[in-house]
């Protein structure tokens, strides 16, 4: 899927040993510090999430290598300095060293009067030159009804979503250096050749992109 290229793409081009990944969910396998550290053993990555369930799952998110370290942090990346005031923050990543902060699969639930944009920033700001912006972007520009009635069943479900056109994606980035493709959607990012085969644009609801902070 699009995390296991992105990250791996992180730690084997852009040579990425942190990582910082917001919203992780319900731990799946390969998990982000199994991708980077079946790269580099000595990769760090510190996991973010509010949702309790992923807390008593998280066991299977701390089984590091022993060369590296992962550990988990549970607080709401919506108030950024919660995740970067924290111990386990400051204990697990060196901040004189570029770190990949991972945003995937959450901001289409980041409503505009919560200011997306504006916590991707801030989560960025204390990480040095040379880190990197990994981020997923819910859209329904290829299949505006289809995903609109997903997007309403959401909304009945007290969970609405704010889907983005290319442009308003593109402010996640201002000041970045987007690598090649630039924000695509995510089947077109960097394709290993193991699962795009017969996926048609209107089948993907979301854009995916990677940046460097120069």
């Amino acid at each position: 899927d699009w995390m296991n290229r992105a990250v791996r793409w992180l730690a084997e081009e852009a040579g990425i040993r942190q990582f910082l990944d917001i919203g992780t969910g319900i731990p799946t396998s390969p998990n982000l510090h199994e991708i980077a550290q079946s790269v580099a053993p000595e990769s760090r990555v510190v996991y973010v999430d509010n949702d309790p369930i992923v807390l008593t799952l998280s066991q299977g998110l701390l089984s590091s290598t022993p060369e590296g370290r992962t550990t988990y942090i549970e607080a709401d990346f919506q108030r950024p300095e919660a995740v970067l005031e924290s111990d386990e923050f400051r204990k697990t990543l060196d901040l004189g060293e570029p770190v990949a902060l991972t945003v995937i699969a959450i901001v289409h639930f980041v409503l505009d009067e919560d200011d997306a944009v504006g916590i991707v920033r801030r989560l960025l700001e204390p990480l040095p030159a040379g880190s990197y912006l990994a981020m997923t972007i819910g859209t329904a520009e290829f299949a505006p009804e289809e995903v609109g009635r997903v997007a309403r069943e959401y909304a009945a479900r007290d969970m609405p979503m704010r889907l983005r056109t290319i442009d308003e994606a593109h402010e996640f980035f201002e000041g970045l250096e987007l690598v090649a493709p630039g924000i695509v959607q995510v089947h077109k990012w960097h394709p290993d050749g193991t699962g795009e085969q017969g996926i048609r644009d209107e089948d993907i609801a979301m854009y995916g992109a990677v940046a460097r902070k120069p």
